[in-house]
């Protein structure tokens, strides 16, 4: 059993205790531009030091580089005191990116590539990072069933899933957990994705609560993104959808400061824990003190009222897509 001093849950039908807030490494693998690897060790040691106990990373974050970083800033920590989450099922592309590819022995490999990378003999849940078109969900499943059978991973979940997607994976393997995206310009999940995922009591951890970067309240329309950084080449932020999505953002900010006495980054986060069916809410960040803004998060209470008003705000808003591992 897992315990932690901060807000904590247990994550779907596992036996893991978890803080609600994940600390998420998707920034650490570079495809959010160069890391400084000080600064990010820095912040995952704070986070582990402030209470959060779950940290969520990928194989395909840089292909090991943001789990043995995660490794490096959690050496010396009690194995059984921190909950370890890694997703597989990319791999390198030919021509550069990654692709898809859920197949058993790719799979059956980069869950040994992770345990090297991560320095760990077991991970606490692992996830199929993106539904690979090529490969049948059984034969993915009976992998990672052979798996846990092996004691190299002990639950497993799917990642950017939906509703007959989970369902036809969990013909062969229950889906313990699912990671989808979910903020304030992106609830799409909300229509079937979420009440199935309760329905069969999967937990839910959702990454982005702050539209990567859009509702943490520091972008402007003058933000320029580093060559490297996959925002510098996505439509979201750029063009008459970002400047508008950023006056939503700043009325946000007003109603946030003004009325709650709270920061608009903390009233995002909050609002995605606000919903029943959202377990934990994953926060990456290179900054050892917005950990301290993502726990206050957790424990801002939203109530009906203050629920309504900011639909009411965000109704201007132009949804917000999302990255794909084609287009990272």
């Amino acid at each position: 059993m897992i315990e932690t001093g901060i807000g904590q849950t247990r994550l779907g039908r596992t036996n893991l205790r978890v803080s609600r807030i994940a600390f998420g490494t998707w920034q650490l693998g570079g495809d959010w531009g160069a890391t400084d690897e000080p600064a990010a060790v820095a912040a995952i040691r704070h986070a582990a030091d402030a209470g959060i106990n779950f940290f969520d990373t990928a194989q395909g974050y840089g292909f090991g580089a943001s789990e043995e970083l995660l490794a490096k800033a959690l050496e010396g920590r009690p194995r059984d005191q921190v909950a370890i989450a890694t997703k597989g099922g990319l791999r390198p592309a030919p021509g550069g990116g990654v692709e898809r590819d859920a197949s058993p022995a790719w799979v059956r490999r980069g869950v040994d590539a992770s345990l090297k990378a991560l320095g760990t003999d077991y991970i606490d849940l692992y996830q199929v990072h993106w539904p690979d078109p090529k490969t049948p969900f059984a034969e993915t499943a009976g992998a990672l069933a052979d798996l846990v059978g092996a004691g190299k991973i002990r639950h497993v979940g799917v990642s950017n899933f939906d509703a007959l997607q989970m369902r036809e994976f969990g013909s062969t393997l229950p889906v313990e957990t699912l990671q989808p995206p979910y903020h304030l310009f992106r609830r799409d999940i909300e229509a079937s994705i979420m009440p199935y995922a309760a329905a069969n009591d999967i937990g839910v951890l959702v990454y982005g609560p702050l539209a990567h970067g859009l509702l943490s309240g520091a972008l402007t329309a003058e933000t320029a993104f580093a060559p490297g950084d996959w925002r510098s080449k996505s439509d979201v932020f750029k063009g008459e959808q970002y400047l508008r999505n950023l006056c939503v953002v700043d009325a946000l900010k007003r109603f946030a400061e003004h009325e709650l006495g709270t920061t608009v980054s903390r009233l995002a986060v909050a609002w995605t824990l606000a919903n029943p069916a959202v377990d934990v809410a994953i926060v990456g960040t290179r900054n050892p003190n917005h950990v301290d803004d993502a726990i206050a998060a957790a424990d801002l209470a939203l109530d009906a009222s203050v629920l309504r008003r900011i639909d009411e705000i965000v109704a201007a808003e132009i949804p917000v897509g999302g990255p794909t591992p084609e287009s990272v």
